[in-house]
């Protein structure tokens, strides 16, 4: 059966999805984007439709016309105002996004590096990288941090809304549709437009604190290990873990979040200057289940009697422990009399994150001390000596620094309306590894490295004009043409030399002679004239987090300059166009040209036909390009050692690797908006993205999972003629996929007053994403020599594919009762797969059929409750996010069906569920806010 869409089904049964209903976005009351926006009311009251009604907001995305409203936008945008943004208790933007926009997506991934700290988000099912993010319309610079390891967003770096908090935000405006003509690279998914607040007085301040308080699903307590005559005893189900009682699943309290802040508006003049200012704690959680494989060597078949004791519960698995400070400043002021105007705004973000890497068992090869052995002897269980009495767990303390500054003059000069503006952007991450060791340095390993850093720089100027002419149509045809000059820089800081460099206790096989080898000490094999090591084998680099090493320390930059040119008008009356084309030229790859034709006609006043056809890049990250790192993945509970190249390296080369060439994508739209009566506005958009040339990082070439023992082999030979032995798997960027997105998105809103019960807001959002993988472009240059090997394999691909909710539906209501206030929404995160390691079964070379391993994340339902009360200025809040305590689908444990055979991965008994969640895995958060306005 096809997994195509039909919109044509969808615009069916989008009114009747409506009759049950709640708004996924919350609109702000109409606003001169130029001017300090008057106070606004949760719902405007149906008498009070113009200037107040939501779909009369003024929006300054998606068009540079000034009197553009949402309902004759000829594309959508959803507008998300602040009471909408600050009725949650997660204190986090793209928290509050993931629960409001039926096409975002935010899933929280857990023990994944850097990831864990600065999680990405999508739209319409594409990359984080494909969605471009303003603030008050300036281009906003990305993070320094790539993400490397197997979550939702693998290969892209991504801005980080988390910086920006909800009380300083006035509205978000997301438009949902191709706008790389306007506004240049990256803007393929959409555009993510914040507007900071401009109040010239009064303010608000805001103290909230929340727990989670929940219940796992499927994860029992442990109540003992089975004892028998002092020792613990195997499990007769799978001999792999130990036998043991268990209780009701357990209960958790954990997670605090305590938030403070404060908003205030300063007049200057007829000017202003609004502070905001915000301080989050956040403590970890931690949904692991227990560890019951056995933590001790086993020199013979006895089991240690130290099993009976060892607490079980070695992992932490959640979300990290974080401290968040965040300054806002937004300013404006006249220029004497002269109509020109100065703004400026300023953001500071410094975060303090501790995440935990896998636990290290004290059995394990990266707690074996390797002096105890010669270089010959191999390594055995009679003969392991333990660097820790019981293990450790490997823990990442990040330091995050981020700011920003714009500052620009706008006016009218001749008649036409110019912005002058230059922003400059920093992000910069440091980390330091914890509680760790480098084996390979044995007892003389530090247990806490300097693991490098991260830095990411974009200075952007922009030069924007525009004019209306009087030219006979409907309406005023508006001209805006402008230019745009940005350069970024991104650098890498190595890490302490321990952090990352091979010790003592490794030495790397020599091709050399007999007695060479015996005169190293080590074993030597007749046959490939290799001198090995095996009593040398120590892991390298330091365990959970390896340093960036000094090979990898570079500083790159780039520059680009475009030029734009941007048509609006109504022709006729009721008929709206907008006609938009960009010219832009890179310092590193060349020139790119692109268009994009946005029409709306009105048939009647209450219904109207939109759409767009556009062309759209996005330029190859610095980071993908030029990115060098060692991590560690566990693949089926075992670790693997993973090194990344940047694409103009030696090794990448031998592997491949070409120059990155842009993404290039083709935008259609197709919608219609109906408003039949006064309040109820419903509005049903088709997309349809090709994309080619797609920027993906490789498979983890040579591991278990990514190619057959041959190829993987094959793999090896070629890092150690490189001078890599020691490292398990490579990757790489290339250009990897011909892709197709398509969907639809349906937002129903109705908005009425019904005198005793208040005034209401209700809504229905629906989203239906489908990616599809075209092509994949398998340019494998030097391994081509290697059979049947694939870069993006089956891994990747369904990952990619079907890593995201193929579908998502949001139902709110928001109302006022007096004082009383509530805001009701349940979200249903469609279905998701989350690809396991194992091959198919009976086709173990497909790339399409799916493994033993691999897990289905079923549909579930997330409901959010908040009460309000008001007593003059003062708001008391109290709200559950995820109300009823819902979990993603388990992992399965233990032996697979008969039918198939072998056991589910063993990490599955103490890493439960899916970083793939689209809602995370924390279960039930309860919280209570005050605030007062002043």
């Amino acid at each position: 059966m096809s997994n195509r869409i039909s919109p044509v089904l969808l615009l069916t049964i989008s009114p009747l999805a409506l009759i049950a209903a709640t708004p996924a976005v919350a609109q702000s009351a109409a606003t001169d984007p130029r001017q300090p926006p008057a106070p606004t009311t949760a719902v405007a009251a149906p008498e009070e439709a113009g200037a107040t009604e939501p779909d009369n907001t003024i929006i300054v995305t998606g068009t540079r016309r000034t009197d553009r409203t949402i309902a004759d936008s000829p594309v959508p945008i959803d507008v998300l105002g602040q009471e909408a943004l600050t009725s949650s208790g997660l204190g986090e933007t793209n928290k509050v996004l993931n629960n409001l926009v039926p096409s975002f997506n935010f899933p929280q991934p857990s023990i994944a590096d850097g990831t864990d700290v600065i999680r990405p988000a999508s739209l319409r099912g594409l990359a984080p990288d494909q969605t471009l993010v303003l603030v008050n319309g300036k281009r906003r610079h990305v993070s320094s941090l790539l993400n490397i390891n197997g979550t939702v967003g693998r290969g892209s770096t991504a801005v980080d809304l988390n910086n920006i908090p909800a009380l300083a935000i006035d509205r978000i405006e997301v438009l949902r549709d191709g706008a790389s003509s306007q506004y240049g690279s990256d803007a393929i998914a959409g555009v993510i437009n914040v507007r900071l607040r401009k109040s010239p007085s009064g303010g608000k301040a805001q103290v909230s604190y929340g727990k989670y308080i929940t219940q796992l699903e499927d994860v029992p307590e442990l109540e003992a290990l089975t004892n028998v005559g002092g020792t613990a005893v195997l499990d007769s189900r799978d001999s792999r873990i130990l036998a043991g009682t268990y209780g009701a699943s357990r209960k958790i309290k954990d997670g605090a979040i305590f938030t403070a802040g404060v908003n205030v508006g300063i007049p200057m003049g007829s000017g202003y200057i609004n502070l905001t200012g915000e301080f989050r704690d956040r403590d970890n959680t931690n949904r692991a289940g227990p560890d019951v494989r056995p933590n001790y060597i086993r020199p013979t078949s006895a089991i240690d009697p130290r099993e009976l004791t060892f607490n079980r519960q070695n992992f932490r698995f959640g979300d990290p422990k974080t401290r968040d400070l965040n300054l806002i400043a937004n300013m404006a002021a006249p220029i004497g009399d002269s109509g020109w105007e100065f703004y400026s705004f300023a953001t500071f973000a410094h975060r303090k994150g501790r995440s935990a890497a896998n636990w290290r068992q004290q059995s394990s090869v990266n707690n074996r001390d390797f002096s105890t052995l010669t270089p010959a002897t191999s390594p055995t269980n009679a003969n392991f000596t333990a660097l820790t009495p019981d293990g450790f767990l490997p823990e990442i303390a990040s330091v995050y620094k981020d700011w920003a500054a714009a500052a620009g003059f706008r006016g009218e000069l001749s008649g036409w309306n110019v912005d002058l503006s230059g922003v400059y952007g920093h992000n910069q991450i440091d980390y330091r590894t914890e509680n760790s060791l480098n084996t390979s340095y044995g007892r003389n390993s530090p247990t806490s490295f300097d693991s490098g850093g991260l830095r990411f720089n974009q200075f952007t100027a922009n030069l924007d004009v525009s004019r209306e002419f009087e030219a006979g149509f409907a309406k005023p045809l508006s001209v805006a043409f402008g230019t745009e000059y940005r350069r970024d820089n991104f650098s890498e800081r190595p890490g302490q030399v321990e952090s990352y460099a091979a010790g003592p206790l490794f030495i790397a096989p020599v091709t050399t002679t007999s007695a060479n080898c015996t005169t190293l000490g080590g074993v030597y094999n007749a046959g490939t004239g290799v001198c090995s090591f095996p009593g040398r084998a120590a892991p390298f680099g330091a365990q959970g987090f390896p340093g960036i090493p000094a090979y990898a320390k570079l500083s790159k930059s780039r520059s680009s300059v475009a030029g734009y040119v941007e048509l609006d008008t109504d022709p006729l009356p009721g008929f709206t166009t907008t006609l938009a084309g960009r010219a832009e030229k890179y310092s590193d790859f060349g020139s790119t040209v692109n268009g994009k034709l946005a029409l709306r006609y009105a048939i009647v006043p209450a219904l109207a036909l939109r759409g767009s056809i556009s062309t759209g890049f996005r330029a190859p990250s610095l980071q993908q390009q030029y990115f060098t790192g060692f991590s560690t993945n566990f693949i089926n509970g075992l670790p693997v050692d993973i090194v990344t190249f940047p694409v103009n390296s030696a090794v990448s080369r031998a592997l491949g690797a070409r120059d990155l060439k842009p993404e290039k994508s083709v935008n259609v739209s197709a919608g219609v908006s109906v408003n039949p009566l006064q309040g109820l506005t419903i509005t049903a958009d088709y997309y349809h993205i090709k994309l080619k040339d797609r920027i993906v990082l490789t498979e983890n070439l040579g591991a278990f999972g990514s190619g057959t023992t041959a190829q993987n082999n094959a793999v090896q030979a070629i890092l150690a003629a490189n001078s890599l032995s020691g490292f398990g798997a490579a990757r790489f960027f290339i250009n990897g996929l011909d892709t197709t997105t398509e969907g639809v998105d349906i937002v129903g809103t109705y908005r009425f007053r019904a005198g005793a019960i208040g005034n209401w807001s209700l809504s229905a959002a629906f989203n239906a994403s489908n990616n599809k993988i075209d092509k994949r472009l398998n340019n494998l240059g030097p391994l081509a020599q290697i059979p049947g090997l694939v870069l993006f394999g089956r891994v990747e691909g369904i990952r990619f594919e079907k890593g995201q909710p193929k579908n998502k539906v949001v139902l709110s209501a928001d109302g006022t009762l007096g004082k009383l206030g509530i805001t009701a929404r349940t979200t249903r995160f469609g279905k998701v797969v989350a690809p396991g390691a194992a091959a198919p079964i009976a086709n173990p070379t497909s790339l399409t059929d799916y493994g033993p391993d691999d897990l289905f994340l079923a549909p579930k339902w997330i409901t959010d409750l908040e009460l309000r009360f008001s007593i003059d200025r003062v708001q008391f809040a109290a709200g559950a996010n995820n109300l009823f305590d819902v979990y993603p689908s388990r992992r399965p444990t233990g032996p697979r069906p008969a039918t198939v055979g072998g056991n589910y991965p063993i990490d599955a008994y103490y890493l439960p569920y899916s970083g793939f969640s689209p809602f995370g895995f924390n279960g039930r958060f309860l919280y209570g806010r005050i605030s007062v306005d002043f």
